[in-house]
């Protein structure tokens, strides 16, 4: 019986023998061993770069947290959220009105954006999967996580305040829930999509109808990651700037209703970040503080937010 044509190039070198290697690789003798302390070296190297990156990240911020604590927080009392800000030259007031109108917007983006994201996130995840409408779906969600805020605002300044003829906070929400909305569809999307499939084809198959299972089983399973990302999607506008500065603009009074030229529909709204930026302009010391104020307010409302539902979820795992 003639020998197999393969045995040859199949065969296992021996120990100790004189074999060329397996399909032209060379013999396991000829490839260098890497050292061990030469593995560590470079192990040590690369945890100390990326300490000291982390540190200087770290450190930065902390500069900046520090920085605006340490101008800001002289600003904060009862009047600086009950107030009015005050006229040029003049000491006292608030940005009760700023802080009012910031809640108002935001409140009214969260209730445009995050029910359309998660409605649009659960469709992506159960129903629409690998579809071309789902996969079209989702590279325009992606594209538009990465468009500038700005350029948000300048579209809705052309949809909704050119053709009006006036700013409003309806405007200002529609531009911070455009920034809002693929970030919680996306979100919602990468939740669903860690639940075990075992999860649905139990429920499918005790003959539960798969809008039930949808909604009574997979997302209470991915309750908590839902819950976080809409905090993250409502974070995320909380210090937006540009958007309102071509919709909402600002305004030295209180809000007062829904239409009027002081109403959430009729007119300009003061909001946070715009009197920020507008009162640290300015050449006068107490609109400077203010503005600290007003910066070290966000800043701590958004850290805030974070340790907050950090320290719910955690809780809830030890329940």
């Amino acid at each position: 019986m003639s020998a197999s044509p393969t045995g040859s190039a199949l065969r296992t070198p021996r120990p100790g023998g004189d074999d060329h290697g397996v399909h032209g690789l060379p013999p396991l003798s000829a490839v260098p061993a890497r050292s061990h302390a030469r593995r560590k070296a470079a192990d040590l190297a690369i945890k100390i770069v990326s300490w000291v990156a982390a540190s200087l990240g770290i450190a930065v911020m902390a500069l900046i947290v520090w920085e605006v604590v340490r101008r800001g927080v002289g600003a904060i009392d009862w009047g600086f959220f009950t107030e009015l800000p005050p006229a040029v030259g003049e000491e006292g007031g608030g940005l009760g009105n700023a802080i009012l109108g910031t809640l108002v917007i935001t409140a009214a983006a969260s209730l445009i954006a995050l029910p359309t994201g998660f409605l649009g996130g659960v469709w992506l995840a159960e129903f629409g999967r690998n579809g071309r409408i789902a996969t079209t779906v989702r590279m325009v969600a992606n594209v538009n996580m990465g468009i500038p805020s700005i350029v948000v605002g300048l579209f809705v300044f052309a949809v909704l305040v050119k053709p009006f003829a006036h700013y409003s906070g309806f405007a200002g929400s529609v531009a911070l829930a455009f920034i809002m909305l693929p970030v919680m569809a996306r979100t919602t999307e990468d939740m669903l999509n860690l639940v075990p499939n075992e999860l649905r084809e139990s429920a499918l198959a005790m003959g539960v109808p798969r809008w039930r299972v949808t909604l009574g089983v997979v997302v209470r399973a991915a309750r908590s990651g839902l819950i976080t990302g809409a905090v993250l999607a409502t974070v995320r506008v909380a210090g937006e700037t540009a958007p309102l500065l071509f919709t909402a603009l600002s305004s030295p009074y209180w809000l007062e209703g829904l239409f009027g030229p002081e109403g959430f529909f009729g007119g300009p709204v003061a909001n946070l970040t715009k009197t920020v930026y507008d009162f640290s302009g300015t050449p006068y010391p107490r609109m400077q503080e203010l503005a600290w104020g007003g910066a070290l307010l966000i800043i701590v409302a958004v850290l805030g937010l974070n340790v907050l539902m950090r320290l719910i979820f955690q809780r809830g795992k030890e329940w």
